[in-house]
């Protein structure tokens, strides 16, 4: 039960340390508390709604009722089982905007600019076109990761990029290369028809050498003796016991519990942490602030053909499409069904695109519920960088009780305007030529929510999150009060002790977090090691040339 690091987590960023300080030769335990991620429910890229809602996976978060959205308490779903969130969420690559990580840079984070963070998503990624366009020069070849695009033979998929063009928009052929900004196919983490989580890409290998192992039990806190992390203390069968850390302890455990570890280990807001009686080792008055996630809403469609992927909706069509996958993983199973995508400014004047569009050729909930029309299709539509912060904090100083979590959703005006821009936004997409075969009529927000009080109604009744928590654990300067880790990932105030998942971005970044997550541990590997990072790449991203005075 000791090794040279130990690392709480066997999500997206944990399993990728894991993999690179085994590779090193360091001796690494990876402590997680969930179970197998072998059930078709979670392999299956078709079936990712069910994985997300199922308590064996999930850790079953729930927020505080949300003022600014009706009082409603939002799901806040977390992996917990091996792979993390990787292993039940929507397989979406998005790496995130140049422009992103500059501001990291900018706010303290040195060393994770553009060009500095650019070789490190090269390295980890395998990258598939199909025959499908893109940037190659701008992707990595043979990393870990396999990253592929859909088929995109739904005629609905075609048309939404089609219809963005005839809207004034440009069709990129890469948003992870050279160009985000525009319309054009998704990237999804699935290799030959299955989900390619991090467990698949990075943890097996790993847990193949000797010097790596992994180790299930519950993490309730951080062993701190003399200032310095030794260990960690975890539940297992009922026990208390400690995995002890020769050289470094690192939290990857999410930017729900990292925060949490770190509070229950003495890490934290000192008079937060009185109050629940735990003696405060280093005063950070950032664990568990800075909250953020990305919020959307979906309008939908129904179409006048039956063309969407409604036609499955049916005990005969699951039985097909599951069969199908079972035996040859091809066919509507193989897919997320995420396979166009919109990244597009709400405004002149903003510099780089500030709202992301999933296209999806069905109308259906997250949670697996059809829409009552029958065929149609939806649009995902949401702001990227809202001003609205939330914080996550202990209910108690019992490991056992999972902390508050509250977003403060839609706590800025500019919150509101960026929402009711993106949805008129969309309807201007689906009112276009290339959806006249197929558009039907509006099912939501529907024709009567034309004026702002009427979409503002709907915001605050069918918001959902996307499931995108991060900046809880801020990474910034050593003299910046509110950061939590400096720009090598070091706990400030501890020593021998890190936290690098999406708990420690500065700031969210543009589209789904799974690929920054990954990047985290990447990154995070070469700190710890020692390693001069990777050479930069000075590249400039495309930003559109009229911006200030252009919407699109």
């Amino acid at each position: 039960m000791n090794a040279d690091y130990v690392i709480v987590g066997a999500g997206s960023a944990g399993c990728a340390m894991a993999y690179r300080l085994s590779e090193a030769g360091r001796s690494v335990i990876v402590i997680e508390h969930g179970g197998s991620d072998a059930g078709p429910f979670i392999q299956m890229p078709g079936a990712l709604s069910f994985p997300m809602n199922m308590k064996r996976y999930d850790w079953g978060f729930q927020t505080e009722p949300e003022p600014h959205l009706g009082g409603r308490r939002l799901v806040c779903p977390r992996g917990k089982v091996i792979g993390g969130s990787s292993s039940i969420n929507g397989m979406i690559y998005v790496r995130g905007h140049a422009r992103d990580y500059d501001h990291w840079r900018d706010q303290g984070a040195t060393g994770w600019g553009y060009a500095d963070v650019l070789p490190y998503f090269q390295r980890l990624e395998n990258w598939h076109s199909g025959g499908h366009g893109g940037d190659p020069d701008w992707r990595g070849t043979d990393g870990p990761l396999h990253v592929t695009r859909g088929a995109r033979d739904n005629p609905l998929t075609r048309a939404f990029v089609e219809a963005g063009a005839q809207a004034g928009y440009e069709v990129t052929g890469d948003y992870n290369g050279h160009r985000q900004e525009g319309v054009g196919p998704f990237d999804m983490t699935v290799w030959q028809g299955a989900r390619w989580s991090a467990a698949k890409a990075y943890l097996r290998p790993a847990l193949k050498r000797e010097n790596c192992s992994i180790v299930r039990g519950f993490a309730r806190k951080v062993v701190i003796e003399d200032g310095r992390a030794v260990g960690v203390e975890i539940e297992q069968g009922g026990q208390i016991k400690v995995v002890r850390a020769d050289v470094e302890v690192i939290l990857a455990a999410s930017a729900i519990n990292s925060p949490k570890l770190l509070m229950l280990s003495g890490i934290g807001p000192a008079k937060h942490l009185s109050e629940n009686g735990i003696e405060a080792i280093a005063d950070r008055p950032g664990v568990g602030q800075n909250l953020q996630d990305h919020l959307e809403v979906y309008v939908q469609a129904a179409s006048s053909q039956p063309v969407s992927l409604f036609k499955y909706w049916n005990l005969l069509g699951k039985a097909y499409v599951g069969a199908r996958w079972m035996l040859t993983k091809t066919g509507p199973g193989a897919s997320n069904q995420f396979e166009s995508a919109g990244f597009i400014r709400s405004k002149p004047g903003v510099d780089y695109p500030d709202l992301q569009i999933h296209f999806l050729p069905i109308a259906v909930r997250y949670d697996g519920q059809a829409a009552a029309e029958g065929h149609g299709f939806q649009a995902h539509i949401g702001p990227m960088r809202s001003p609205s912060r939330g914080e996550v904090t202990l209910r108690s100083g019992n490991p056992k009780d999972d902390p508050r979590i509250f977003f403060n959703y839609m706590s800025h005006k500019e919150d509101w305007e960026d929402f009711r821009q993106g949805i008129r936004l969309v309807r201007d997409i689906f009112g276009q030529d290339a959806f006249k075969p197929y558009f039907k009529h509006e099912i939501q927000p529907g024709d009567a929510a034309q004026s702002d009080e009427s979409i503002d109604d709907f915001i605050r009744e069918h918001a959902e999150s996307a499931y995108h928590p991060c900046g809880t654990c801020k990474m910034g300067s050593r003299t910046d009060p509110m950061a939590v880790v400096d720009h090598e990932t070091r706990v400030i105030g501890v020593e021998n002790l890190r936290v690098a998942d999406s708990s420690i971005f500065p700031r969210i970044t543009n589209g789904n977090l799974n690929a920054p997550s990954i990047l985290m541990g990447e990154k995070a590997s070469d700190h710890i090691l020692g390693k001069s990072p990777l050479p930069s790449d000075n590249r400039e991203p495309w930003i559109h040339p009229n911006w200030k005075t252009a919407q699109r």
